[in-house]
C-alpha cells in the first residue's frame, strides 16, 4: 500500500482565502488604474466583453463571464445608466439583447489605455514568465472546476 505524502508536502491554508486575498490585492491594482477614468475594473471586463461579442442575449454573456443572471444584471444597470449600454428588445418578446453604444465604446477606448498601464505593472511586478504560468494555471483550473453538464445538455 503506498504511503500518504508527508504532511509538509500538502498545501497548507484555504485556498479559496489566499485566492480572495490575492484577487483583492489584484482588483486594488487594476482599480487604480480605471478610477482615473471612473470605472471599476468589473465595468471595463463587462464593457469588453459586450465590445468583442455583443449585441448579445444576457444570459449568453453571464455564461461567458462565468457569473449568475442576477449578478450581470446588477453589473449592467451603472453602464445603461451612463448610456454605454443599452439592453433593448431582441428576436421575440422574451428575448433580450446587450449592446455597446458609441458613447461606450468611446469609454473602453479611454479606459484600455488604463487597462494597459495596470496590465504592464502587473507584467512588471510579477515578471511575465510568472504572468503566462499564472495565465495557464487559471485556465487549467477553470476547465477542471467547471460544472458537469446535466443530462440532455450533450
Amino acid at each position: 500500500m503506498p504511503k500518504a505524502p508527508p504532511e509538509t508536502s500538502l498545501p497548507q491554508g484555504c485556498t479559496n482565502l489566499k485566492l480572495r486575498q490575492f484577487m483583492r490585492r489584484m482588483n486594488q491594482h487594476y482599480d487604480l488604474e480605471m478610477a482615473q477614468v471612473g470605472l471599476k475594473t468589473t465595468q471595463f471586463s463587462l464593457l469588453s466583453c459586450v465590445d468583442k461579442l455583443g449585441p448579445l442575449r444576457p444570459g449568453d454573456l453571464a455564461a461567458g463571464l462565468k457569473m449568475d443572471a442576477s449578478t450581470l444584471t446588477r453589473n449592467l444597470k451603472p453602464l445603461v445608466e451612463a448610456g454605454w449600454v443599452t439592453v433593448t428588445a431582441g428576436d421575440n418578446a422574451r428575448s433580450r439583447l446587450v449592446s455597446l453604444t458609441e458613447s461606450g465604446r468611446a469609454k473602453r477606448a479611454e479606459a484600455r489605455r488604463h487597462w494597459r498601464v495596470a496590465q504592464d505593472g502587473i507584467n512588471r511586478l510579477l515578471g511575465v514568465d510568472q504572468v503566462l504560468a499564472l495565465h495557464a494555471l487559471i485556465d487549467q483550473s477553470m476547465e477542471k472546476l467547471a460544472p458537469a453538464p446535466e443530462e440532455g445538455d450533450e
